[in-house]
């Protein structure tokens, strides 16, 4: 039975309201509550992002797990972040393969994500001396875009965070 249907008064929370409260929001609060600073959790977020958009499918966990371990940033949200940016990955892919074919001085190549996942199906070794070079253009343009795209998302996350951040302490201390 539906908790809304046995209580008038519980109303019943959108499955995406839900999903949110439960996977991204309280494990940010949680890491607040824990003393992780807001500064700390910005930062988490902001290479998360900043990673799950480097221009190589596949590449974005273990990069966000060494930064995560590096810079002892909270594994599980790094890479809760990676994974719901999946589709920004998809969505900058090409653009940065283009920017970067701009700054090698290349021809266009005709791309799209699914002839990239094709030709990778049918012949890896092919596929990598194909676009290999495209990957590299397409690095170097996320290289040049990095540092303003993280510094951009951490003084935006930042400021929420620590708002965040005092309104749960307080409560926090009338509890103890």
């Amino acid at each position: 039975m539906n908790p809304s249907e046995a209580d008038p008064s519980v109303a019943a929370v959108p499955p995406a309201a839900s999903f949110w409260q439960r996977r991204v929001v309280t494990p940010i609060v949680n890491q607040l509550k824990q003393g992780i600073t807001p500064e700390k959790i910005a930062l988490t977020i902001a290479l998360g992002l900043l990673l799950s958009i480097f221009p190589i499918l596949g590449a974005t966990t273990i990069l966000c797990a060494l930064a995560a371990f590096a810079l002892r940033l909270n594994q599980p949200i790094i890479q809760l972040i990676n994974y719901l940016s999946y589709p920004l990955q998809l969505a900058f892919l090409i653009p940065f393969y283009r920017a970067g074919e701009h700054l090698l001085g290349r021809a266009p190549v005709r791309l799209n994500i699914p002839l990239l996942f094709q030709r990778f199906g049918a012949d890896v070794r092919q596929f990598f001396l194909d676009f290999g070079m495209i990957a590299v253009g397409g690095i170097l343009a996320w290289l040049i875009v990095a540092p303003f795209a993280v510094a951009c998302i951490y003084y935006i996350a930042r400021p929420l965070l620590r708002a965040l951040a005092t309104r749960i302490r307080p409560s926090l201390e009338t509890t103890s």
